[in-house]
This record gives structure tokens, C-alpha cells and sequence, in this order.
């Protein structure tokens, strides 16, 4: 390549599974498209193949995987002694007690100190004193890596928000297992002081990450994320994908069971031939899928047609709080199905053969699905603020709600299923704000000058008079 190539070390220290691996996997390929070099470093775990290989997930053409697979199989995974290409399992920042990776506010400083070594090694096998900028996804101990390997190179910093809810709980009085709560603390708000600049996807997000780390609203920049191309309008035989995925090739899990273990009738799919409601994310207490169970339980007597609510999602094995099936038990509801975990890829189908996407998440920092879904032409339903208040215009895409409103969300279901034609108008006006403002191309250009601003910026320093 060139030698004058701008060169941008991308770092992701989880193995892909959530939103932000989605947007790292977009955002690195847009900057590829733009003219950079791109090197991914970035967690994995070869023995969960789809749902958590870097080498499968990611398509960057120099990708660096980072394997917590032979930590999870020794006797200490967070002691785990690292070689070339592994690391310690790494930590969270959710509290998920059947989880692999504990809460990082658990971690003393022993535990933090063998992460930061062994992602120093990874840097450093990377080349990352070769690079020109370095963007880093989530405040982690990769932050402090770098700060020790390439304490001059400019960090771009992307936060995307699940940071900023452990934040907020050890600022509230953390729970009294999280031991090392305000120094975890401390480190996030020196690793967001030490970026050059930090990438957030929202107003809201911007003035809640300015607040809770202390950091001038001047020094971020606002980047949304967005959506793919495969994401649009397109015939979907719903009778025969219901059929598979929930029928002939089930994912849906139960507490402590593997993916599969929650199985359907054919015979019990009748529902789906109606208004399909389709909810998408992880099971994590933010998302409100309890709620969500329980508001669709009560407006069942309401709606005027059939329906049904499909949760997709789950990463198998996690979750906090009830979970989804339990709210099922304990509320009675019926028709309301788990689909499982799926790759990416296959999302575009589960929205094509839905109507309405629901997201009642409470404190929801952008909303990358919202976008998807919207780019497929379905209207939405969720809650207003932060992400989703920029998104979705109430009452011309979709339905704001309040946050935690039960009879809010009743009231928007019912109005979503008995009106298919404002539905249908809805969906309409949805793809064509997608289109106007969400596409990854766009994106991907502001991001690739905010990251030549940021070489630009770093190279005037290094030779300006001394």
C-alpha cells in the first residue's frame, strides 16, 4: 500500500454480539471504503462460531482476533496467562451473575492490570505505533493500553452508551458486590479526558455522556449510526419462515437451557398469520421486554384482528432480571413467541416478515434496529427520548411513549394493530426517513473526515515550533 496511506487501528475489546459490534463492523468497512487503511483488533470466541467469532463477524481485510476462548477453558479465566492472540476473559458492564464476564466495578486492581498487559502485547503485535489514528469503541481497559503503548497517537473515542449506564449506577450508590466501583469510575472519565475527540449518536447521548464524565460538550461529535443496504422492502413468505425459525429450526431458549430448547407447534403459529410484532435486542433490564409482555397480555382483548409478539434476540445464555419466558408464565400472555439469536444477516427477513417493530427499551442511547426496521418500511414503537425521540416522529413513522408507561405501550399496540392503513402509511413515510438521513454511506463519510481531522490535527502538533 502507499506509504502515505492514513492508517486507522480500530480496537473492540468484547467479542461480537451487540449493537456496537455492529457499528465497529460498519464503521470500519465505510473508512475502508473511503480510502483508509483499516486494521481491526478486536475480541472474540472461536468456540461460539456465529454468535461469537471475530474471523466470522467481522469483514475487515486486516482484522486482528483476540481469542477468550482458551481463557474460558482454564481453571481462572480472568487470570488466564495470555499468549499471542488471547487475552484474559474480558469484563462487562452489565452485573449478569451466570455470565462468563463479571461486571467490570468487580475487578480490583490485580484483575485490571493482567487485562491492560495483555492488550498492550496485542497492540503492540498490531503495529499500532504504525498507525495515524486510533479509534477505539466503549471506554475498556484497551483505553489504558494505549495510553502505554502510543501515549502520542490521537484516540478517536465512540461511546455507545452501555458504559454510561454502569456509570450511572455507581454514581447512585453501586450495589454492595461492586467492590471497586469508584475506581472504575475514575477510569472511565480519565479515558474519555484522554481522547482527542469522542464519537456519540445522539444529542441526548452527547449531554449524558458530557455530564456523567465530566467532559466539555465541545469535544464531542455527533455521528448516528445506520443501516446496510440489505435493509428494505422485500416479499417474505411469512407462513414458511415463522415455520422455520420457530418450528423446524427453533433458537428460543429457556433459564439455564441451550438455544432450542423453547419449541412451537406448527398448530400455534395460527397468531402470525396477523399483525406481527416484532421486538429486537438483548435480554437485558434496559430493554423492558417484562413490560412489554405484560402491556401485550392486556391489550390482547382489545385488538380487532389477530396478532402476535415475537421476541428476537436473547445472546443464549444471558440475561438480567425476569426473563422474557418467566414474563410469559407469569403473565399468561399468549402468542408471544422467542426466536432466539440469529447473525445479523438474517434480520432483514424478521423485520420483511413483521409489521410493527416495538422498543420500549427505558434509556435508549440511539437505536440502530429502529433505523433497520424504519429502512425495511416499519413504523415503530417506542420510547421518547434520547436515540429514538431523534428517530422516530410521532404519529408520521411510528408511536413515542413514555418510558415505563404499561397503559402508553397497551395504547400504541392496539393502535398499531387495528389501523392497518395508517400502519401501512406509517411504514411509508418510515423508509423515506430512513433513505433522507440514515444511510451507512453518508455516515461513513463524516466519520472519515473527523478521522483525517484528527491525523491532520496530530501531525500540525508534532511539527509546529518548539
Amino acid at each position: 500500500m502507499p506509504s502515505d496511506l492514513l492508517r486507522v487501528l480500530t480496537g473492540f475489546y468484547f467479542y461480537p454480539r451487540g449493537g456496537s459490534a455492529h457499528a465497529c463492523r460498519a464503521f470500519a468497512a465505510e473508512l475502508e471504503r473511503d480510502g483508509l487503511e483499516v486494521t481491526l483488533l478486536a475480541g472474540s470466541r472461536s468456540d461460539l462460531g456465529e454468535h461469537g467469532s471475530a474471523q466470522r463477524f467481522f469483514s475487515s481485510s486486516d482484522l486482528r482476533p483476540v481469542d477468550f476462548t482458551p481463557a474460558l477453558r482454564s481453571p481462572d479465566p480472568l487470570g488466564f496467562e495470555a499468549g499471542p492472540g488471547t487475552a484474559p476473559m474480558h469484563a462487562s458492564y452489565e452485573d449478569r451473575p451466570r455470565a462468563p464476564d463479571p461486571v467490570f466495578a468487580t475487578l480490583a486492581d490485580e484483575a485490571f492490570e493482567h487485562q491492560v498487559e495483555a492488550w498492550v502485547a496485542e497492540l503492540e503485535r498490531a503495529d499500532a505505533a504504525d498507525a495515524d489514528v486510533l479509534y477505539l469503541h466503549h471506554l475498556t481497559p484497551l483505553n489504558e493500553a494505549a495510553a502505554r503503548v502510543v501515549p502520542r497517537i490521537p484516540v478517536i473515542g465512540h461511546i455507545h452508551g452501555s458504559e454510561l449506564l454502569m456509570l450511572e449506577r455507581i454514581l447512585a450508590g453501586p450495589p454492595s458486590g461492586w467492590v471497586a466501583a469508584e475506581r472504575w469510575a475514575e477510569r472511565l472519565c480519565d479515558w474519555a479526558a484522554a481522547c482527542s475527540c469522542i464519537v456519540v449518536n445522539s444529542p441526548e447521548g452527547l449531554s449524558r455522556a458530557s455530564a456523567l464524565l465530566d467532559i466539555d460538550p465541545s469535544r464531542f461529535e455527533l455521528v448516528a449510526n445506520g443501516f446496510s443496504p440489505d435493509f428494505a422492502p422485500r416479499r417474505v413468505e411469512r407462513a414458511a419462515h415463522w415455520r422455520r425459525r420457530l418450528v423446524a429450526e427453533p433458537q428460543g431458549w429457556a433459564p439455564d437451557e441451550d438455544p432450542g430448547s423453547v419449541l412451537y407447534e406448527e398448530s400455534e403459529l395460527a397468531a402470525l398469520r396477523g399483525t406481527t410484532l416484532l421486538s429486537v435486542g438483548r435480554f437485558t433490564d434496559v430493554k423492558r421486554l417484562g413490560l412489554l409482555v405484560e402491556a401485550f397480555a392486556n391489550a390482547r382483548a382489545r385488538f380487532a384482528t389477530p396478532a402476535a409478539l415475537v421476541l428476537l434476540g436473547g445472546y443464549p445464555g444471558e440475561w438480567e432480571g425476569e426473563h422474557p419466558l418467566e414474563a410469559i408464565e407469569r403473565t399468561g400472555a399468549e402468542n408471544v413467541f422467542l426466536a432466539g439469536w440469529h447473525p445479523h444477516a438474517a434480520l432483514p427477513d424478521f423485520l420483511n416478515a413483521s409489521d410493527v417493530l416495538v422498543h420500549p427499551s427505558a434509556n435508549e442511547q440511539f437505536g440502530q434496529v429502529l433505523v433497520e426496521a424504519m429502512a425495511c418500511g416499519l413504523p415503530v414503537i417506542a420510547v421518547g427520548r434520547g436515540g429514538p425521540a431523534l428517530i422516530v416522529d410521532h404519529g408520521e413513522t411510528g408511536w413515542l411513549i413514555p418510558p415505563d408507561d404499561r397503559e402508553a405501550l397497551e395504547t400504541a399496540l392496539v393502535e398499531a394493530v387495528n389501523d392497518p392503513t395508517r400502519r401501512k402509511r406509517m411504514g411509508r413515510a418510515a423508509r423515506g426517513e430512513a433513505l433522507e438521513s440514515y444511510t451507512w454511506s453518508q455516515l461513513g463519510a463524516r466519520l472519515a473526515e473527523l478521522v483525517r481531522e484528527q491525523s491532520r490535527g496530530s501531525r500540525s502538533a508534532a511539527t509546529g515550533p518548539a
